[in-house]
Order: C-alpha cells, then structure tokens, then sequence
C-alpha cells in the first residue's frame, strides 16, 4: 500500500525549491534521472517512466502533473519500494505537484505511472498539453508518424519519437485516423497526386499552370491542413493566401522533389498556395529541337542565296 510521508518528516528534512517556471517544493536532493520517458499510444492514458540514480542521501523526483494512477516504484531487481515505507513515499505539496522521496540506495530506482488527464480527443484529433523542467523523450505507437508540436508539423519516419531538450512546456496533437485526400493533376502526358490530409471538406480544388498556383475551399476554421505536393509540379518559395490575406504556414520535406505544406486558418475561405516555378506549358525539349533544326538549316540558306 502507497504510503504518504508524514508532515513532520516534511519539517526534519531539507525542503528544495526547483525554478519558478514550475515551481514545486520537494524534499531531500534533487534526483540524477538517467533517464525520462513518456509513452504515447493513442490512448487517454500516457505512461511515463523515471530511472533513478542510487544516492548516499534522500532526493526527490518531481513527477509530472496531472492525475496519476498506477504509481509503482521498483529497484534494478524488480522489487517494489513503495511497500516500504524506508524506501519511498510520495509527497504532496496540496496544489496538485506530487514528487517521490526515495532514500538512500545504492541501486537504481524505477518510478512508473500513468497520467490521466493530460490528453483530450476532440474531432479526431488528439491533444496533449505537457511539462517538464528536465529533458525528456516522447515515444510514440507505430501508428502515429505525423505529429504537431506547438502547431509545427513533423515527420516521424522511421524514428520512435522526439527528444525535449531542457524540457518545458508543449502542445502535442496528432491524428486519431489520418484521412487522405488525393487529387490528381494530369498535364499532357504527365500525372501528378496531391495529397490532402484535414479534418476539413475540401471543395472546388484547382491547378492553374498561367498563374502557378493551387486552390481549394475549407469550410472549418482552427482546423490543420497539410498538402503535400511535387516541386516538379509547382516549385517554391511559397505565398500562402487565405483570400486576400497571407497565412502562416510551416514547410517540410517529405521526400526527394516533394514538400509538405502545413497551415492553420481562423477563417473559413478559399486557401491558394502560389509558387514561383510551374511544369511548363509544352516540352521543354521542342526548343532545344528547334534551335537545332535552325542551325543545321542556316548554311544552307546562305547556299541558297549565293546562288
């Protein structure tokens, strides 16, 4: 059973305060964490886990916050702390920041819990508000390879997550299902696929080769949308415009001669993403044949001529 310390070991032992940027006050030393992890899996719950230096004297781990449930603390060996009052307790400063006391060691101690508030699903997208004043690994199922962090898109790949240097404060969103729009552009022989992805309806969807430009219609505000397209097809840099006026957007490169394009509009509207390059309006090689023929066809002009 989990066992709170007491007030009056409050008042014993050396009470420590971390930076006002999340102020909480802790028992005992600051831990060394070898180790932060958070695990995200698509889920109202995230686990997060905290490897634990052995120390010669008491340190506190400040836990992340939110609701916590499912707390276990173990040494190398697997053994639960918690179950001794000697080795752990939790501490509660009363305005929801709770931290791990852990006693002296010489093993490495192993605090694992979920957090139950912190991620909330709302029209298929999920957002987690997080943080921490320490760095800290993000995890992520393999289900999701498309994150926003603070509204920045990425990419995962083939990577497993991200990485929080110095920790801090962050608005995590993601897709619960991610819907494609593909819309294909055929110019002369040549095809190209635009892809959508939105929790926006797309409507009235145009390529324009003589202005160098895509358009479409969304008909939701405050929602993301990312449309990656070919360079071949429409070429940077870019002007993003939300009817007559410029929207902030964020570029990524997916793939060789392709990019990603991703905004967030306040209003709904006709959104037209213009470039500076275009696939040509004919061959690039009828010039080159041409200037060809004209060379092969001058001398005998002149011969023509003399005669």
């Amino acid at each position: 059973m989990n066992k709170k310390i007491s007030v009056i070991i409050l008042v014993v032992i050396i009470i420590t305060v971390i930076p006002t940027s999340y102020a909480q006050f802790t028992i005992g030393e600051q831990a060394n964490q070898k180790l932060i992890e958070v695990t995200i899996n698509g889920s109202e719950k995230i686990k997060v886990k905290h490897v634990v230096s052995g120390s010669n004297v008491p340190v506190s781990v400040n836990l992340f916050k939110g609701e916590i449930s499912n707390l276990k603390v173990t040494d190398d060996n697997g053994n639960e702390k918690m179950n001794d009052g000697l080795k752990a307790g939790i501490v509660d400063d009363g305005y929801g920041n709770e931290s791990v006391f852990l006693f002296p060691s010489n093993q490495n101690s192993i605090i694992e819990y979920d957090l139950e508030d912190i991620s909330t699903l709302y029209d298929n997208l999920w957002t987690v508000r997080i943080a921490y004043p320490q760095e800290f690994s993000i995890l992520f199922s393999e289900n999701i390879n498309m994150i926003f962090v603070n509204e920045n898109l990425i990419h995962l790949k083939d990577k497993k997550g991200i990485n929080v240097n110095g920790g801090g404060t962050m608005v995590l969103q993601y897709y619960s299902d991610i819907s494609k729009i593909v819309k294909q552009i055929q110019w002369e022989e040549n095809y190209f696929d635009v892809e959508i992805i939105t929790n926006s309806i797309i409507n009235n969807f145009n390529f324009e080769q003589e202005s160098k430009s895509i358009s479409f219609e969304t008909n939701e505000k405050n929602k993301f949308v990312t449309i990656m397209i070919s360079e071949k097809l429409l070429g940077g840099p870019y002007v993003v415009l939300l009817g007559d006026e410029k929207l902030k957007y964020s570029k990524y490169v997916p793939k060789e001669n392709h990019v990603s394009l991703t905004m967030k509009p306040e209003s709904t509207g006709q959104i037209t993403i213009i470039g500076t390059t275009v696939i040509p309006e004919f061959s690039m090689f009828i010039p080159l044949i041409m200037g060809f023929l004209i060379v092969l066809t001058v001398p005998f002009m002149k011969k023509f001529n003399l005669h």
